[in-house]
């Protein structure tokens, strides 16, 4: 599906030990900014889904809003994801999303709270926890169609993933993407680690669908050229339109000017966009530390090794709802 990724603020009220967005010193698009980008988007690349980052987009409420409200009004436009750390979710937000039809909400949790709040620092201390946050809305969250639970697995915390998961089934979450760290280094107890883990998730998701019970793993139906970063028409922060957002890292911002092809008062043509999306994994290659790079590409193909186990127990868990 054709995509549009679109870079609300790099802005972020936390700072996750294995996140490499740069975030300081960066505009924010404007609420004029997000509806241009979404119009282009639908009229001239055809449509599809959109897809709010940061950084955290709910710092920018308003302009997340009337990006949503665009898409709304255009019917090529299918799905809008709002991605967030939930910080910014209240009950006005999640009124409006349980009242958009088209809206996806993914929140990343890590899972049990001493796990959530190792890897996630605030920047200050008016900051509110952010595991906490979420619990405090969590019988909203259950209320609202379409919300997804990215659950993050830091090198340091892959031993504790399957614990982590089964948390937040108890929560009574049940749609999962699984995001474990990209673009850092990995050693290889960690991945031996990552593979047990695996392991012991897959089991647990096996069990579930033979009891016919609801969990959806959004990783089974999602693919990407570069791994972690999205591939589409991305619209970065400073309004520069990109085939990749993997100028978001800090360690390839640099990447940025080989990457542009365009901006909003210039866009590129679709040919121009897939043409420069065709350079981005050599961009990678020749940029990356090969210890960082050897690391992600590991722990993608476990990642996808993971998902190939998983999707024919998905078919027969489906074949079987369909049938009762």
């Amino acid at each position: 599906m054709k995509q549009l990724i679109l870079t609300v603020t790099r802005a972020c009220n936390l700072r996750c030990t294995y996140c490499p967005t740069a975030k300081d010193g960066w505009p924010s698009l404007s609420q004029a900014d997000a509806v241009t980008a979404v119009r282009l988007f639908a009229r001239e690349y055809g449509g599809g889904a959109i897809k709010l980052f940061g950084g955290e987009p709910l710092l920018r409420p308003h302009v997340v809003r009337a990006a949503m409200e665009a898409a709304r009004d255009e019917p090529s436009i299918r799905w809008v994801y709002l991605s967030t750390n939930g910080l910014g979710l209240n009950q006005e937000w999640l009124d409006y999303l349980r009242s958009y039809p088209k809206g996806i909400l993914t929140i990343s949790l890590d899972g049990r709270p001493e796990d959530h709040r190792g890897e996630r620092i605030a920047v200050n201390s008016a900051v509110p926890d952010a595991y906490d946050h979420v619990m405090s809305i969590k019988s909203l969250l259950l209320k609202t169609p379409r919300v997804v639970i990215t659950q993050t697995i830091a090198p340091a915390k892959a031993d504790n993933a399957d614990e982590n998961l089964k948390h937040l089934l108890d929560l009574g979450f049940w749609r999962f993407n699984f995001l474990p760290g990209y673009y850092i280094p990995w050693s290889e107890p960690q991945l031996d680690s990552l593979d047990r883990a695996f392991a012991k998730m897959s089991g647990r998701i096996q069990n579930r669908w033979s009891q016919n019970t609801k969990t959806y793993i959004r990783n089974l139906f999602t693919w990407a050229p570069t791994p972690f970063f999205n591939t589409g028409l991305v619209v970065d922060a400073d309004r520069s339109i990109h085939p990749s957002n993997v100028g978001l890292s800090g360690a390839l911002d640099h990447l940025r000017s080989d990457t542009t092809v365009g901006t909003l008062d210039a866009p590129p043509t679709p040919e121009q966009l897939h043409e420069r999306s065709q350079q981005v994994n050599q961009l990678l290659e020749a940029t990356l530390d090969p210890h960082v790079l050897q690391s992600t590409r590991t722990v993608d193909a476990k990642l996808s090794a993971f998902c190939r186990g998983l999707y024919p127990h998905w078919v027969a868990y489906k074949r079987r709802m369909s049938a009762a």
